[in-house]
């Protein structure tokens, strides 16, 4: 009989363990899904990672992901319940199904995605999750996908990041049974909870020191790998307009800087650490004079923090590894998100689309096309 899932036996007690710990949720979760591409160009793919609801959270931050379902799949009983696939009656595996737009996302990035998340070294489940419904598996679609899972599984093998042997499965993909309601969208239903699970599942710190310093073996991206300069420093390479917003979080005239009416194709990145931070894509005119987007291009690379400074509550966003104060985000942004990030210009750079290969940024092209 197998182990109750750890996730129950925990769940009365995470959520407050989360508020406790003082943990946040930015940037870990993309809500909704990008529903800019046409049916006909979308393609399928099934990974199982363990706790469905971290590989869920996981694959929605991606551009190019329009639809992410938990559920189970690789066993034998039709239409399983979570109980009845918790007590290893089904042999079914939890796992999540996309629809997804290769144009934007390639398949190879999502295999990247999934590596990146899992212990592919564990035969016997996922972290604290127990069990033969836990175990790591890419069940493929077609020639094409099982070919590239079969080269990305080759390559970690290569790369030496793991000691122990790669254990995860590479199988055909079989009848997929979506999970019950409250499993969907978990992460973004129970932000405290599922950020706490994944602390006291192992998950967390296991991720962390496998991948944090060193390079993927797809190559880390560079933003990650910088540290931020010291203080001295960034007043000698930054403008004093650039230091007052990013260090002491100043705010810039409207309609008097270099984005608030830049209608170029590109991205905008941390002028102090590079990270990619918003699309020319998701920008718009908010007749306020500063540049202003429905959302960030890598949620990741933001922080919000509650601002109360100018006898006010907003909410302040931050770049998480060059750690600049870029602007505010409000809940007065124009559809699909009903959000405006208003993000001063000096803590930006603009990369134009014809540049964003030279200067490192080739990856974005697709959003482009």
């Amino acid at each position: 009989m197998v182990k109750k899932s750890f996730k129950k036996t925990v769940g009365g007690i995470v959520f407050f363990l989360a508020l406790g710990l003082g943990l946040t949720v930015d940037g870990w979760i993309k809500k909704g899904g990008d529903m800019s591409s046409s049916s006909e160009n979308l393609k399928k793919a099934t990974f199982a990672g363990g706790c469905f609801w971290c590989t869920e959270a996981e694959f929605r931050k991606l551009p190019g992901v329009v639809q992410v379902t938990s559920g189970y799949t690789g066993g034998r009983a039709e239409n399983p319940t979570y109980e009845e696939v918790s007590e290893g009656r089904t042999g079914h595996v939890e796992a999540v199904q996309l629809l997804f737009d290769p144009q934007k996302t390639s398949y190879e990035e999502l295999l990247e995605v999934f590596w990146r998340h899992i212990d592919p070294t564990d035969p016997g489940g996922q972290f604290a999750d127990r069990g033969p419904r836990y175990r790591t598996v890419i069940f493929y679609h077609d020639l094409e996908q099982k070919q590239a899972a079969e080269v990305s599984k080759e390559a970690l093998k290569r790369s030496g990041r793991f000691r122990r042997p790669i254990v995860t499965e590479i199988r055909p993909a079989a009848a997929f049974y979506p999970a019950e309601d409250y499993h969907q969208g978990f992460a973004e239903k129970n932000p405290f909870r599922y950020r706490a699970y994944r602390v006291v599942s192992g998950r967390e710190g296991f991720l962390a020191e496998q991948w944090g310093p060193k390079p993927s073996f797809g190559g880390l991206r560079f933003w990650t790998r910088a540290k931020k300069p010291d203080r001295e420093e960034l007043k000698r390479r930054l403008t004093p307009i650039q230091f007052e917003v990013t260090q002491r979080g100043g705010t810039e005239p409207p309609f008097q800087n270099p984005y608030w009416n830049n209608k170029k194709e590109g991205i905008y990145v941390d002028i102090v650490s590079g990270e990619p931070l918003f699309s020319s894509q998701d920008k718009f005119d908010s007749g306020t004079g500063w540049p202003s987007f429905t959302k960030p291009l890598e949620p990741d690379n933001l922080i919000e923090k509650e601002d109360r400074s100018l006898f006010m509550v907003r909410t302040e966003v931050r770049s998480r590894y060059g750690d600049s104060h870029l602007g505010h985000v409000f809940p007065d942004g124009p559809p699909p998100t009903g959000r405006r990030y208003c993000i001063n210009s000096a803590a930006l750079r603009f990369i134009p689309l014809e540049d964003l290969e030279k200067e490192g940024y080739g990856e974005y092209r697709r959003l482009f096309r």
